[in-house]
């Protein structure tokens, strides 16, 4: 599947004004490295002034409220993340389900208000240990995606401007363990069928699927080289620049030579 890569950067409560300079290295990098497109989503308190900062990579948030405004203390709207200059947010990340108890109903909300805000959504998919152990990765996986895709109008934009999929096995991220790439081959084959029977043709030619779960840069260039992984979800390693673009430089090692 021949899909641009997209490395996409996830600093989770990380990051003060100090780390725009990493933010700035990042984005100087990414100007010189065509084969990929580049994204970072900082805490909110830098949303604005990382999308202030940077000219050639993407910039968005990691969450969002299910509302749009009102009495709804310490939550911010889809509009507002718009407004400060968010392209996507990221919606569905595990430590989200597991520590907030986000449910389908409110992944489901939170899709829909960052669509029509004009927003793209990375949704997030990943099977904890004991399901993995017992052999239910897939469906459990795919009902967590069935559950929160959009329905797209035939009319509509192509689906691959308004989703992007992220597998992370739960046990994978933070752990310094990542996915067998027998593994990762195996969900995103049939994450991509999920796609196709949703989506038809638009579902195959369009919707990256992320790999996500302890990315590195010694790992990425065997996970990112697998069939139908289009890119990676990076946590950790996208605090600094110089390890944040050892894994957008295994995204183009064909093409860089």
């Amino acid at each position: 599947m021949s899909l641009r890569p997209l490395i996409v950067g996830n600093w989770k409560m990380n990051g003060t004004r100090a780390s725009l300079s990493e933010a700035r290295a990042i984005d100087r990098a990414a100007q010189r490295l065509a084969w990929a497109d580049v994204a970072l989503a900082p805490p909110f308190t830098l949303l604005y002034p990382v999308h202030a900062e940077v000219e050639h990579i993407r910039v968005g948030a990691q969450d969002l409220s299910t509302e749009e405004c009102g009495a709804f203390t310490g939550e911010v709207s889809a509009s507002m993340l718009a407004d400060a200059g968010a392209q996507f947010v990221i919606i569905g990340h595990s430590e989200r389900r597991s520590r907030h108890g986000e449910d389908d109903a409110a992944l489901v909300a939170k899709c829909g208000r960052a669509v029509d805000a004009g927003l793209s959504v990375i949704l997030c998919v990943g099977e904890p240990l004991d399901v993995r152990d017992a052999a239910e990765a897939e469906p459990y996986v795919l009902a967590q995606l069935d559950a929160v895709l959009p329905d797209m109008a035939a009319t509509g934009p192509e689906i691959g401007e308004v989703v992007t999929v992220a597998y992370e096995p739960v046990w994978a991220i933070g752990t310094g363990r990542s996915a067998s790439a027998p593994e990762i081959s195996a969900m995103h084959r049939v994450i991509r069928d999920l796609l196709v029977r949703r989506y038809g043709e638009a579902g195959g030619r369009s919707v990256r699927i992320l790999y996500g779960g302890s990315v590195n840069g010694t790992n990425a260039r065997e996970i990112l080289a697998l069939p139908e992984v289009n890119g990676a979800l990076v946590g950790g390693a996208s605090l600094t620049s110089q390890s944040f673009m050892s894994i957008v430089l295994a995204a183009g090692a064909d093409d860089a030579g």
